[in-house]
């Protein structure tokens, strides 16, 4: 069965000055595969000059909506993105992975809960999902949302928003922080912070009252945010997390100092399993990624980020033992349970065995 899958685009709306969504619509046979849950995103490759690039965008339709949209903001810089917000046209097809990732909570219809979102920019979008699936889906819970953006142009589906608060009167509010633009009430100006998060709690949301946080935008925000959740009494286990961007160095600082100084000689016996295919191969147990190692020999393994911020390129350890050098998208429970980013896994056995299909 193929990794990726043609999608078509049926519709490409401008949102923001540099941000649109994308509709796209799977085969008939496919449209099973790409049955997504809330807060789930899309990867997509495309080649750009005989090289392939990965790049993942989340979900921002509701369960119920019937359609399958990504919203994909232009990055300063960024081929996909760029090529996406200039060029693509309703009729071309996109290759895209079925939906992944696990930042969501089960849907319980008959309790009542109140949840707390936190979205910076962009990371509006696989929370706009999880906000239009719950109030649809839990009638007795009710969602609170702090969006941070720089100035109110840049807010996306900020007419959507609106929306929502009126037909679900009471069960959604939505506090809009802006970067470099003044409003009535300063505490909903500037940045968030571990300060302005102690001030929401203390005057607009009741933190006591939250079954689960849902926080997605840029790392230093998100940390700043989960630190304030957490000494305000929310659990671990209470805090999902979406990270879009990272500032973490990666697998490249590794490479560095592997060559910098380390046993270059030293080798790793690797057994991998892929969609039921099992393949050994040796590789370095410094300077080389078990996906980068899997990559060159000829396994298709899946990846999107390399950053360890997605969990596309998850595995399971079974023999051995392996670090990561980065892991922003696996919860504790699963590391426990031996799962591994591969893009930021390095060997500390000369053996290891580990599988893509657990």
């Amino acid at each position: 069965m193929a990794r990726f899958h043609p999608l078509t685009v049926t519709d490409i709306r401008r949102e923001t000055r540099d941000a649109v969504v994308v509709t796209l619509a799977p085969s008939e046979e496919d449209r099973a595969v790409f049955d997504f849950t809330q807060g789930q995103y899309l990867t997509f490759r495309r080649k750009f000059e005989d090289e392939e690039l990965r790049r993942s965008y989340s979900i921002c339709a509701g369960k119920d909506e019937g359609v399958l949209t990504v919203a994909i903001k232009r990055v300063d810089g960024g081929c996909f993105s760029t090529w996406v917000n200039e060029s693509l046209k309703p009729g071309d097809t996109l290759e895209a992975m079925p939906p992944m990732g696990a930042f969501f909570t089960a849907l319980e219809p008959d309790v009542a809960k109140h949840y707390l979102g936190f979205a910076g920019g962009s990371g509006i979008t696989p929370v706009l999902s999880i906000i239009k699936t719950v109030l649809a889906r839990e009638p007795r819970s009710r969602f609170t949302l702090v969006y941070a953006n720089r100035q109110i142009s840049s807010i996306m589906f900020r007419e959507e928003l609106e929306d929502l608060k009126n037909l679900y009167l009471g069960r959604f509010s939505v506090l809009h922080i802006l970067e470099s633009e003044a409003q009535d009430i300063d505490l909903f100006t500037g940045r968030i912070d571990g300060e302005k998060c102690a001030a929401l709690f203390r005057s607009w949301i009741d933190i006591r009252s939250i079954a689960t946080a849902f926080v997605c935008g840029p790392e230093p925000m998100m940390l700043a945010i989960a630190a304030a959740l957490r000494e305000h009494g929310l659990r671990d286990d209470q805090i999902k997390f979406e990270l879009f961007a990272s500032s973490q160095p990666g697998c490249l600082r590794r490479k560095a100092e592997a060559a910098a100084g380390a046993d270059q000689g030293a080798m790793c016996e690797a057994t991998v399993t892929l969609d039921g295919a099992t393949r050994s191969f040796r590789f370095p147990k410094q300077g080389q990624s078990l996906l980068d190692a899997a990559l060159e020999n000829a396994m298709d393994a899946p990846y999107a980020c390399k950053a360890g911020v997605c969990s596309t390129c998850r595995a399971r350890i079974i023999e051995g033992e392996a670090e990561m050098e980065v892991n922003h998208a696996l919860e504790d429970y699963e590391v426990r349970q031996g799962y591994v980013l591969t893009c930021q896994c390095y060997p500390l056995t000369d053996r290891i065995v580990l599988s893509y299909d657990q």
